[in-house]
């Protein structure tokens, strides 16, 4: 699998902060059934390592960790069955353990000199983060302008409202959110919401 076809995999990617709430086999038979395969599960719980292990035996499914920092997290995801990983930032340390390993990796960026970095490292797929904070589209519209190779997705503030316009943009592949993921939402509940955003066009 390489990072296209991971981006391309589905307009949106599930970012997911794991408590205990969901039965994680359950929860992602849900979102794979939806049209949603590829799940980030974010490194923020304790729970996050266990439900990767659970959720990567889910056939069709596509799981991956995210807030991933250091090459000791690589290690221990790519131990637990995680195919891809997802870095707020991006450091040489971690780019060059990542492109060793057989995970798939987008990095963080939000201004040129991050993109410039990810560029001299050999990579032109990244994670826009945050999203919202970092100035939005009129943000990645002027990074897109001088780096025409690069491919983004966005992350961090983008609600389901703002995804069709996100989408839209020529230089984004696609998205990740939370927001069919929400805490008190039931199984049936969180289906319907991934359904609607696993039909969203790019």
């Amino acid at each position: 699998m390489t990072i296209d076809d991971l981006m391309q995999a589905a307009p949106v990617i599930p970012v997911l902060v794991l408590d205990g709430e969901h039965d994680p086999v359950a929860l992602a038979e849900t979102l794979v059934e939806a049209g949603l395969p590829v799940l980030e599960v974010t490194l923020r719980t304790p729970q996050a390592m266990e439900a990767i292990r659970a959720m990567a035996r889910v056939p069709g499914a596509i799981v991956g960790a995210g807030t991933v920092l250091n090459e000791r997290q690589l290690r221990e995801v790519e131990g637990a069955g995680a195919r891809f990983i997802v870095a707020p930032g991006l450091t040489e340390g971690l780019t060059r353990a990542a492109m060793a390993s057989e995970l798939v990796y987008l990095p963080g960026v939000a201004t040129a000199g991050d993109i410039m970095r990810g560029l001299d490292l050999g990579l032109t797929r990244f994670k826009f983060f945050p999203a919202e904070a970092s100035g939005g589209l009129p943000a990645i519209r002027a990074l897109a302008a001088p780096f025409g190779q690069v491919r983004f997705c966005p992350t961090g503030g983008i609600t389901e409202a703002s995804a069709p316009v996100y989408l839209a943009e020529a230089a984004v592949v696609c998205i990740g959110g939370s927001w069919m993921v929400k805490k008190g939402m039931s199984l049936a509940e969180i289906g319907t919401a991934a359904a609607r955003a696993a039909a969203l066009p790019r």
